[in-house]
């Protein structure tokens, strides 16, 4: 038995050329339904496997692209690329995934991966280590298709989804301050990160909205992580007048303040009240469970998915390079924040 059937074996089973099959087999509008018929059911019969490599060749295509994220721990990415795959299957493309580890240099070694598997295109967020844009640069200067999503970077001129940053601080600040916190703290990240850098002006703004006052003391600049939310924690009650309430820039961070303040003893919500940012998938589990802010992770990987295959195809190609698609995000009140009781 043959181990890999050809075009070629399909053509002599019709007594057509070699050609007329390929074309068939690619929905040649030149070749009549019949003859697409009759090449179909014979393929199907000899077990015919497309040569996709060869294809690609030919076609300049590989129908796939390139997905990096910072950490497939975090349910967030996990989410996104959730909705990713379900637009690139919907329109017949394969994701590769690349994991950074949050490290400049792995993530560059996932844009050359990439590129030397020759994908149709790429979507990336940035890791928090990430200082030097060379890579992302470069791959806009090979005219391969880019697109952001959640972290970002303006100045490049890359196509983008992100969720309302500031809004999402905004709110998640307002929030508290209604429930009746005074002295609110921030645990936020590298300001090179654009995310959280609008964090931070959100939660500024939300108390300059609400007449309380900015104190520098009560803001921590981690590294994003449990232990950062620990050490946040560690730091503010240091001082003789410590917070009331802490909004943390994502949730593993408020994990971290929770897991502390439980240490020190102090009552969540009576004496400090906590909201994250994210949603991951532990918030409503843990005791208390934990306020935080929905970022709409699968639109936003659709959305993500629906501009790269925009740009692949050529279409808008002007005015994408501008393009920066913007999600409303979603407020979630639960235990770790609510001291009123409407």
């Amino acid at each position: 038995m043959k181990l890999k059937v050809t075009i070629t074996d399909i053509a002599k089973e019709l007594s057509i050329t070699p050609a007329t099959v390929s074309r068939a087999l690619s929905d040649s509008p030149a070749i009549s339904i019949k003859t697409k018929m009759a090449v179909q059911k014979i393929a199907a019969s000899l077990n015919y496997k497309k040569n996709t490599i060869a294809a690609s060749l030919q076609s300049g295509k590989t129908n796939v692209i390139g997905v990096i994220i910072p950490s497939a721990e975090i349910n967030f990415f996990g989410s996104v690329v959730h909705g990713i795959e379900s637009i690139a299957n919907l329109n017949g493309y394969n994701v590769l995934i690349y994991q950074s580890n949050e490290n400049m240099e792995h993530e560059a070694k996932g844009i050359e991966a990439f590129l030397s598997a020759r994908v149709d295109g790429i979507l990336a967020s940035i890791s928090k280590t990430t200082i030097d844009f060379t890579h992302f640069s470069d791959v806009k200067n090979r005219n391969v298709p880019i697109v952001f999503f959640d972290r970002i970077n303006d100045n490049l001129g890359i196509p983008s989804v992100v969720i309302d940053d500031f809004k999402g601080a905004f709110l998640a600040t307002e929030h508290l301050i209604k429930q009746g916190y005074k002295r609110i703290a921030h645990i936020s990240g590298s300001q090179h990160i654009s995310i959280w850098n609008l964090r931070l002006k959100g939660y500024m703004a939300a108390l300059a909205a609400n007449n309380l006052s900015f104190d520098s003391d009560l803001i921590f600049l981690g590294d994003v992580s449990v232990q950062a939310g620990k050490n946040a924690v560690k730091f503010f009650f240091e001082h003789a007048n410590p917070p009331d309430a802490i909004f943390a820039v994502e949730d593993f961070t408020a994990l971290g303040a929770i897991k502390e303040l439980k240490e020190k003893h102090i009552r969540i919500p009576k004496e400090v009240g906590i909201i994250g940012f994210a949603n991951e998938y532990f918030g409503e589990h843990i005791t208390p469970s934990l306020s935080t802010v929905d970022q709409q992770t699968v639109l936003m990987g659709k959305e993500s998915a629906k501009l790269l295959l925009e740009l692949i195809a050529g279409k808008n190609k002007n005015t994408l390079q501008e393009d920066k698609v913007i999600l409303e995000p979603i407020p979630i009140f639960r235990q770790s924040s609510i001291k009123k009781r409407s």
